[in-house]
């Protein structure tokens, strides 16, 4: 399995705890920060979480320790580990809010799956989008939340109900990778704005990797492709994709995709 979705799949069968509602958009709460004086806090482990996505879309995943998060709840440190068994238990909570947000369409036309699907993948890439620490995380997490679990569930579904078999299914859920959560996972970045002058390999090593330096000046500025479109690529990527399914699905079935 991919990397990223993969690991939604890794742990089915661990200990998980209540998320919110799926609702198809960023979660805000009232009350989440310093408590007015005088006032004793009542935290709940969705305040907490919702805390922690605040402060790392702002200063990054790298800034979440239990001490930094405490401070901008106006709480002692310890009074955390109520609401998360550690910090891991906090970043699990943190992909799974995440995951969360991205909405699935209950009522998905099942003759229409590879618009469900791209719908449903553009709406994680808008998630992603806001929250652009999500992607690695997601990466580094080795058992699914509930609704990590409730999202894959929908994505087979589709494909279920749209006429894939189990194995065709399965299939695609290798091929789609974590474009079905909003990302890809690249070789590498084209996508910053080079200087012709500065995108160019060294002349030795230009010589040794032709093809290398070719594509590395024409993704600059001035270069004959223009910098990198990030949007542009996935959506070119996950059509792509859709319309091998598509042939895949339409394919004789082999005798080990024919359940």
């Amino acid at each position: 399995m991919s990397t990223g979705l993969g690991h939604l799949f890794g742990g089915l069968c661990g200990r998980h705890e209540p998320v919110p509602r799926r609702g198809g958009s960023d979660m805000k709460f009232t009350g989440v920060g310093r408590p007015e004086t005088g006032r004793r806090t009542q935290l709940t482990r969705e305040q907490v979480v919702t805390a922690a996505i605040e402060l790392a879309d702002r200063d990054g995943i790298g800034s979440i320790s239990m001490r930094k998060l405490a401070q901008e709840l106006g709480v002692e440190a310890m009074s955390l580990y109520t609401h998360v068994r550690s910090k891991d238990d906090l970043l699990d909570g943190m992909v799974d809010a995440v995951i969360s947000m991205i909405p699935v369409d209950a009522d998905a036309d099942a003759t229409d799956w590879s618009s469900s699907l791209r719908q449903m993948a553009l709406g994680a890439r808008g998630v992603m989008l806001r929250h652009p620490w999500a992607p690695h995380s997601v990466e580094t997490r080795t058992a699914p939340g509930p609704a990590g679990i409730a999202y894959v569930n929908a994505v087979l579904g589709i494909l279920r109900e749209g006429g894939f078999s189990v194995a065709q299914a399965h299939h695609a859920l290798h091929i789609l990778g974590s474009h079905v959560l909003g990302f890809t996972q690249t070789v590498f970045d084209d996508s910053a704005d080079q200087d012709p002058a500065e995108a160019g390999l060294p002349e030795e090593l230009a010589a040794a990797f032709p093809y290398v330096a070719e594509m590395a000046l024409a993704v600059t500025h001035g270069g004959a492709l223009g910098p990198c479109d990030d949007d542009d690529e996935f959506e070119f990527a996950l059509d792509f994709i859709l319309d091998g399914l598509h042939r895949l699905r339409q394919s004789r079935p082999s005798r080990s995709s024919a359940r």
